[in-house]
């Protein structure tokens, strides 16, 4: 017989470097929101105690630069070359680079000093550091380039680079609500749909809801609605994708009538259905669909 052992899980660990005021340490922020264990500053001298052996298997990003105790790059690159050859562990080294006139800009713009200027100019200290990290920029496995970079635009290309495809998605909710009831406090997108014939005036609809073919059927009926809804649609399917590539995480899209009951949850569900469509899933919330009628609340 054949004793066969289960594969080993290696453990995912990245380097997370470069020069200050470049943006590791939005990357590092970036990294922890999409699932990542995020160090920053840690002692070189130390890591070889977190990975392997009795460590977690799972992703752990450490950050460090000139300013991280026992910072020695051609020591740094001889423990990692160590770590690289052992078979429970999977070592990438990311590099976040910047000129040094736009590094210059940032600090002079935020009047914190340089960790390396010491009393001097900054543009001394940025030339400082850089010539001591060029070990590691040469040794990285991926560099970053920010001197062109919005912090949204830093934010997504470590979300390309490093989450799953699960983590790259935005989280879309879709949800309905009645005005007279109070507004949704966290709506990006919001369309009032009161401009439609409200069902809660026909005896038949009153006790029923937009999830109700009747319901649907009357709110279609209404001329104004379809050519509405058809550019709110059009008006979907163009944004979405754009917040998505701005790196956001999530989007709640809110669809309003006067009680939370009939045009509100039609509307939802069939934004729901575009999205769909589109590729995205959503999630679909009617926060006041339980709500008795109420004649007085409906007078709107």
């Amino acid at each position: 017989m054949t004793d066969e052992s289960p594969s080993r899980v290696r453990q995912r660990i990245l380097l997370v470097t470069g020069l200050s005021g470049a943006g590791k340490s939005t990357a590092l922020q970036v990294l922890e929101d999409i699932g990542w264990e995020a160090i920053d500053n840690f002692p070189v001298r130390l890591l070889g105690g977190l990975v392997g052996g009795g460590a977690d298997s799972g992703q752990l990003a450490i950050g460090f630069d000139s300013r991280t105790r026992g910072f020695v790059p051609t020591e740094i690159i001889a423990m990692c070359k160590q770590l690289e050859a052992r078979d429970d562990v999977e070592l990438t080294t990311l590099f976040i680079d910047c000129s040094s006139s736009e590094i210059e800009r940032r600090y002079n713009e935020t009047r914190r000093p340089h960790p390396m200027a010491r009393g001097r100019p900054v543009h001394e200290g940025i030339k400082a550091e850089r010539e001591l990290l060029e070990p590691l920029r040469r040794w990285a496995d991926i560099v970053v380039e920010t001197s062109n970079f919005a912090t949204n635009q830093l934010q997504q290309e470590v979300r390309e680079q490093f989450a799953s495809s699960a983590e790259r998605e935005m989280t879309v909710t879709v949800s309905s609500f009645g005005f007279a009831r109070g507004m949704p406090p966290l709506a990006d997108l919001l369309f009032d749909m009161r401009f439609i014939d409200n069902p809660h005036w026909v005896e038949e609809l009153r006790h029923k809801t937009g999830l109700d073919d009747a319901v649907g059927t009357h709110i279609e009926s209404d001329p104004a609605f379809r050519p509405a809804f058809e550019r709110i649609a059009d008006l979907l399917r163009e944004v979405l994708p754009r917040y998505a590539a701005q790196g956001r995480s999530y989007l709640n899209i809110a669809f309003g009538c006067t009680g939370g009951r009939h045009r509100s949850v039609y509307s939802a569900e069939r934004a729901a259905e575009v999205l769909r469509e589109a590729g995205f899933s959503p999630t679909v919330i009617h926060r006041n669909l339980g709500s008795r009628p109420a004649d007085p609340l409906e007078r709107r």
